[in-house]
């Protein structure tokens, strides 16, 4: 998947919202209806019991961090040893193909995803392909079952995780568009929070052609990220050195309708006490007035024998 597009995430004549009327190859943007990112409504989610876990194996990998001007994105090298995502509400494997990274100029937004109308700082999203049918991500990218996003919340915290801080150390390397710098014995799982539990739906790439052959999976815990390393995303610009434009920050797309889709969980609603996705929807949900909301997603939950 490519994200070097040169298209704006801002409200201007080449945001979003006109996606669909510059280039035909790109209608879905406009006309789809399982686009992504999505709001995710506590009150919607499904139980699903044939879920099992996702897997995500611990390989070390090498590959390459670059300023695309429009996000930041690791791109895992070809010759590292495959990083494979399977399970939960997978049929086939998949391999890891980069990392994108989207996040606002404040910390109020910057998520793509949002919980219940309430938006992060920003979102980490591991791009995988179907390896099982497909030879790369470019063929993969537009057909059926062919891209699997795993993807977590930013949650300000003191201190980050050191896989996380092998990425954001050196993005004081690519501040301008096309900048790149090669980063060594990463592990993606070590980034992710330690959890088993998700939701997940069908949905679309974040950017055109907004192709709508990608599974998300939501993890249900965020990962911890510092002032400063916000601080140093949000130095990144648009351009280059020459020409540098505005800074990279609030490259995210804003959530699209949900339609008649479902987003299933591997959380049971009885669990709604202790679980820890009682946790992650009260951090989407602590600065609302009513801080009980956070229950409601177990309150109004409905279990699911198939899907």
């Amino acid at each position: 998947m490519s994200h070097d597009t040169a298209v704006s995430n801002t409200r201007t004549n080449i945001g979003p919202d006109y996606w669909g009327l510059l280039n035909p190859d790109w209608k879905l943007c406009n006309r789809g209806r399982r686009q992504s990112p999505i709001d995710i409504e506590p009150s919607i989610l499904l139980y699903d019991p044939g879920m099992g876990n996702i897997e995500i194996n611990r390989e070390k990998v090498n590959g390459t961090l670059k300023n695309t001007g429009h996000s930041v994105r690791f791109r895992l090298d070809p010759e590292s040893p495959p990083v494979t995502v399977t399970g939960g509400p997978l049929s086939y494997k998949y391999r890891a193909h980069e990392v994108l990274l989207h996040y606002g100029r404040t910390d109020d937004r910057g998520s793509e995803h949002t919980v219940a109308g309430h938006a992060f700082p920003g979102e980490l999203q591991i791009l995988a392909y179907n390896n099982q049918l497909y030879d790369s991500m470019s063929e993969a990218l537009p057909k059926s079952q062919g891209v699997v996003a795993v993807t977590v919340m930013f949650q300000l915290a003191n201190i980050s995780s050191p896989d996380l801080r092998l990425l954001t150390s050196q993005l004081d390397k690519i501040i301008h568009k096309g900048q790149t710098k090669n980063i060594s014995h990463i592990s993606l799982s070590g980034i992710l929070p330690e959890t088993r539990q998700f939701m997940t739906y069908e949905g679309s790439t974040t950017m055109p052609g907004c192709h709508e052959t990608v599974t998300w999976i939501l993890l249900n815990r965020p990962i911890y990220i510092t002032k400063s390393e916000m601080y140093l995303l949000r130095r990144l610009m648009q351009g280059d050195e020459a020409h540098p434009k505005t800074i990279l920050a609030n490259n995210f797309r804003p959530p699209q309708p949900l339609y008649n889709r479902s987003v299933r969980t591997n959380v049971y609603n009885h669990d709604r006490e202790n679980s820890s996705l009682n946790y992650y929807f009260s951090l989407g949900l602590e600065e609302h007035s009513n801080a009980s909301a956070a229950a409601v997603i177990f309150e109004h939950g409905t279990a699911i024998e198939n899907v």
